[in-house]
């Protein structure tokens, strides 16, 4: 009867909501950590990163596991742009004719709020030719509980309504958000950071070893890039066995990632190396930056936060204390 009773619970947990984006958090500790301070003459800062205090982060935080992939941001798409009016350019055509690498269709006949639709077998690979406005948008509707919430206000403030915001250049983070895209700190220290030694690995597959391009696996330190991996975007997570310290995975290779630093006035910057690019651009001593409506089939995003939203494990496990509860309450 209790196992009967345990699986009924779970079933009616996981039948609802329908079509909400759950991501994958992963806690990242040891806040005060020090800053890294390996030098780096190809920097204008002298170090690793573009802004102050490399790597140092003074407060616990999270990051998401895996990048943003299809199937998530195609149910973005079709919860924020449910006609497919497509006005704010968040859905690219190239994610639909870049046969290797692109995910996402759209289809024009399909009912309102499902024209968005994810390719055959790109559900869970990284959604690419996304800019850093769109990037933004997506944190905004997470911040906002997803369904119906704003893209234009939330984690940041995007004016005038257009594709590029007027304040696009300059826009910062709100105080109080709680779901965005992450610092390049926050970003450098989850993906380079030992908590165990207290020190830096100069790769994120934790390894200061340059490491082999490689099909998807589970051998250490491999990545999605050159020469010898796919020459095209994989799964996330695939490289099974090359995960960061804090547990994260393709923060080097397969696609490059937004994160929020300014760079030179207008540029936003991007890290973790693509599946087109050799091994050393997977280095902690390689940031690159590009203007941000910028977008192409090597640039992706993760997102990060300071108040997880519960995974569906967590969830589960309260639904089934919550009919224990109401069980029990029945019987007294």
């Amino acid at each position: 009867m209790g196992k009967l009773f345990l699986a009924g619970a779970c079933a009616v947990l996981l039948a609802g909501p329908a079509h909400a984006v759950a991501i994958d958090w992963v806690p990242v500790g040891k806040p005060g950590n020090a800053a890294d301070t390996t030098p780096n003459l190809n920097n204008p800062n002298g170090t690793n990163c573009f802004s102050a205090n490399c790597g140092s982060v003074p407060y616990t935080y999270y990051i998401s596991k895996y990048d943003t992939t299809n199937a998530q941001y195609a149910e973005f798409l079709n919860a924020v742009d449910p006609g497919g009016s497509n006005s704010l350019t968040l859905w690219n055509g190239l994610m639909q004719t870049d046969l290797n690498n692109g995910g996402i269709s759209f289809v024009s006949g399909n009912a309102s709020g499902s024209k968005y639709v994810v390719n055959s077998g790109f559900a869970d690979k990284p959604v690419i030719d996304v800019n850093f406005y769109a990037a933004l948008r997506f944190a905004n509707w997470l911040d906002n509980g997803q369904g119906s919430g704003s893209t234009e206000t939330g984690a940041y403030t995007l004016m005038g309504g257009t594709p590029s915001p007027s304040n696009g250049l300059t826009v910062t983070r709100n105080a109080g958000a709680t779901i965005f895209l992450p610092s390049e700190n926050e970003w450098y220290k989850a993906a380079y950071y030992n908590p165990a030694t207290s020190s830096y690995f100069q790769y994120p597959t934790s390894s200061n070893t340059v490491p082999t391009c490689a099909a998807p696996g589970a051998t250490p330190n491999t990545a999605n890039c050159i020469p010898g991996g796919p020459i095209k975007v994989t799964n996330v997570g695939a490289y099974t066995g090359s995960a960061s310290p804090y547990g994260t995975f393709d923060q080097g290779g397969n696609v490059f990632q937004w994160n929020e630093q300014i760079v030179s006035g207008s540029n936003r910057e991007l890290r973790a190396g693509g599946f087109d690019n050799e091994a050393n651009s997977l280095a902690a001593s390689n940031p690159i930056y590009v203007l941000p409506p910028v977008e192409a089939d090597f640039i992706g995003f993760r997102v990060a936060s300071l108040v997880p939203e519960p995974g569906t494990g967590l969830l589960v496990m309260l639904g089934v204390l919550g009919f224990a509860a109401r069980a029990r309450r029945q019987r007294v």
